[in-house]
């Protein structure tokens, strides 16, 4: 195993941004940089034994500064929505910065994704190789109450598993869901439509025209929503109420949570790559990027990414949590700690 740390680049208040870089003896490497926690590339074998890039991102920072879809980062207080950016907690309201139509996304404005984290030591050992990363969140940005102490840290192991944990305390009652927003694409390129996905669920949130959820939980089976088998990104023509078709969907894991769990298996056919999804949250949210991106998108290595480009699988708790009381819990108090782990296993066949 080896790491190596460089100069990313520079921020505009002149901060700098680093790069790590992790190796397994296997090949595998994984990158990513302070500002974000965004993981830029990550290196895996197809079934020949050739390395490629399976992550969509960018190989300079000043790129990422000019905007992108949430790529390779970690989101945060609250991942996905929270309907009309506001919210009551013990009696007391709160707004938020309101980025999504009406409603709040992925924390606001200046979220987790564009703050520069402290890196600390590199940590190697039997299982792999990692490394903590820290900040603290002022009690009211974006809108949210309490002071927020947050770490992530990323593991990268000697089989091939990317493992991320997440540790967060407060001193005032607040409201928390983290998740990595990584966009996945096992074949490295063109479109993710051929990737054959499972997920370990039988329901998701139904939500409205703004993908906020109702309340109630709809079956998935029969429908273009139905993973519980391994099926092609595009079966059933994606037909599933968005327009454009895909998929932003919070899927209800049948464990439920608590404990860490197998979410979904992902497998490209020309490459042979496989890829898992474990978490102990009890939602993950498939998201297939529907609408066509921006003709500058162009990512690491030259490749123009089309509709459809990737697909994320973010572990989370449900969105909207907050006005959905049954929903579980995404409130979090002081004396609490909250923790949570999800990995992404990487192989062939």
């Amino acid at each position: 195993m080896t790491s190596e740390r460089t100069v990313f680049g520079t921020l505009p208040d002149g901060r700098e941004a680093g790069l790590h870089v992790f190796r397994n003896d296997r090949g595998t490497v994984l990158k990513f940089t302070d500002y974000g926690l965004i993981v830029t590339e990550l290196y895996t074998r197809d079934r020949n034994g050739v390395p490629g890039n399976v992550v969509l991102g960018f190989d300079n920072l000043a790129r990422y500064l000019q905007g992108h879809p949430f790529f390779g980062c970690v989101v945060g207080r609250f991942a996905n929505r929270i309907a009309a950016g506001r919210f009551s907690l013990d009696g007391r309201d709160h707004v938020l910065a309101v980025n999504n139509g009406p409603n709040h996304l992925h924390g606001g404005l200046r979220g987790f994704d564009k703050q520069l984290w402290n890196a600390g030591q590199v940590r190697v050992t039997e299982e792999g190789i990692s490394c903590e990363l820290t900040r603290v969140s002022p009690d009211g940005e974006e809108g949210y109450p309490g002071t927020l102490t947050v770490s992530v840290t990323y593991t990268l192991t000697h089989d091939d598993v990317w493992r991320i944990d997440y540790r967060a305390t407060t001193d005032a009652p607040t409201i928390l869901n983290l998740t990595n927003h990584s966009f996945f694409n096992l074949a490295g390129k063109g479109d993710v439509l051929r990737h054959e996905v499972s997920i370990e669920a039988d329901e998701v949130t139904e939500v409205d025209s703004g993908l906020i959820p109702t309340g109630r939980m709809i079956a998935v089976r029969g429908t273009a929503l139905d993973f519980t088998r391994p099926v092609p990104v595009s079966h059933a023509g994606m037909v599933t109420g968005l327009d454009p078709a895909g998929y932003d969907h919070n899927f209800v894991l049948r464990h439920g949570g608590g404990a860490l769990g197998l979410a979904a298996t992902v497998h490209e056919p020309g490459s042979g790559r496989t890829m898992e999804c474990h978490t102990d949250q009890p939602g993950v949210q498939l998201w297939t990027m529907n609408r066509e991106p921006a003709a500058d998108l162009v990512c690491t290595g030259g490749f123009r990414v089309p509709r459809h480009g990737g697909l994320c699988l973010e572990t989370q708790h449900f969105p909207d949590s907050i006005h959905h009381p049954h929903f579980p819990t995404c409130i979090l108090r002081p004396g609490e700690v909250f923790t949570s782990r999800t990995e992404y296993r990487f192989g062939t066949r």
